[in-house]
């Protein structure tokens, strides 16, 4: 059957080797609807990122852009504002009619780190052909902090797609009538549209913007950092608020939305016509995601970063949709029900690593 592949063929695919490791993989990688992938024990620092390019094997560019070698093995610091790559423990061979895609784990996108795939012949970053054979490579830029990192780190996923298994919008407009996605009236235009809350229930908490110096981030240190220390909190102001060139904010979604168990998604930016900010760095939502007795709906953290020119973003303003694609089929583990969901029921809240 079409669609995206639940842990139970994910497992299947690790037991058949076509998913393999020279270190076993752990079964806390496999998500209901995504494997994660683990950083290996070296690091190049690169002066630019790059794409591989057609019948080019990453080993063979990697003489043009890299500056030194790093080993990882006893933990190392990867500088704001440097280009990093690292080879994944995990290798793919792909079947024929299987193809992938990549996104950076809730956390590394809640800290500002820029986490793509980089593949052999590749010529976009985080997409994989059917039938991809060979290596994998994470390329992290940290954007906001620097952070430690460790050798079998976890900062991107990947997911594995079968046929076409994006729903269309009049299919949205079905699936919500059957089992609403969003709390009061859907916005569907090629996806589900979700605005941005500037007026919260209660208080005056909107976000926070990542602070210009700070210190180095253990990203193995859960609940150990004072957010003070990293984060400023922005409080609400007529309902807007006007954001900077080159800064970073949480902010939170109006709506609570719920990803029901035969389903997945990913957030997509909305049009660049909206104003010049990117919205959202990491973008995969699990089955289960705000859904039933675990969840009741959630509400979408978004990762912004403006662009060019100061701009006022207003209280229910259109950011972001959500792209829903069907499953091959419902996993066995649902995200919140049995696994370590870390933002199952969220609303406003930083990454994990902050108190």
């Amino acid at each position: 059957m079409n669609g995206v592949l639940p842990d139970s063929a994910l497992r299947d695919l690790i037991r058949q080797g076509a998913i393999r490791s020279d270190t076993p993989i752990l079964p806390e990688q496999v998500q209901p609807a995504s494997l994660d992938l683990r950083l290996g024990n070296t690091a190049w620092r690169l002066r630019a990122s790059f794409l591989t390019g057609r019948d080019h094997k990453v080993s063979d560019r990697l003489p043009e852009f890299e500056m030194h070698r790093m080993d990882l093995t006893g933990g190392a610091v990867l500088e704001k504002g440097c280009v990093y790559l690292v080879p994944l423990n995990e290798r793919l061979t792909l079947p024929a009619g299987l193809d992938a895609v990549a996104n950076a784990k809730s956390s590394t996108g809640r800290l500002d780190l820029l986490t793509r795939l980089v593949t052999d012949n590749g010529t976009e970053f985080d997409r994989l052909p059917a039938g991809y054979d060979g290596p994998l490579y994470a390329e992290i830029c940290p954007r906001s902090f620097s952070v430690l990192v460790r050798p079998g780190m976890r900062l991107n996923q990947l997911r594995l797609r079968r046929g076409q298994s994006i729903l269309t919008d009049a299919e949205l407009h079905s699936l919500h009538a059957a089992e609403p996605l969003v709390n009061g009236q859907p916005l569907i235009d090629e996806g589900l549209g979700f605005s941005v809350d500037l007026r919260p229930a209660d208080g005056n908490l909107v976000g926070y913007r990542a602070r210009p110096h700070t210190g180095v981030i253990d990203l193995d240190r859960i609940a150990s950092y004072d957010a003070r220390d990293f984060w400023d909190e922005l409080r609400a102001e007529d309902s807007h608020l006007i954001l900077d060139p080159g800064a970073f904010y949480i902010l939170v979604s109006r709506e609570s939305v719920t990803i029901p168990p035969d389903y997945a998604a990913e957030m997509s930016p909305y049009l660049a016509m909206v104003g010049e900010f990117r919205v959202h760095y990491a973008g995969f939502f699990d089955p289960g995601f705000g859904y039933g007795a675990a969840g009741h709906g959630a509400r979408g953290v978004l990762e912004v970063r403006c662009h060019e020119a100061p701009f006022a973003l207003e209280h229910g303003q259109i950011v972001g949709r959500l792209i829903y694609e069907r499953m091959a089929q419902r996993p066995e583990t649902l995200y919140g029900a049995g696994i370590a969901s870390n933002y199952q029921g969220q609303g406003l809240k930083l990454a994990k690593q902050f108190r």
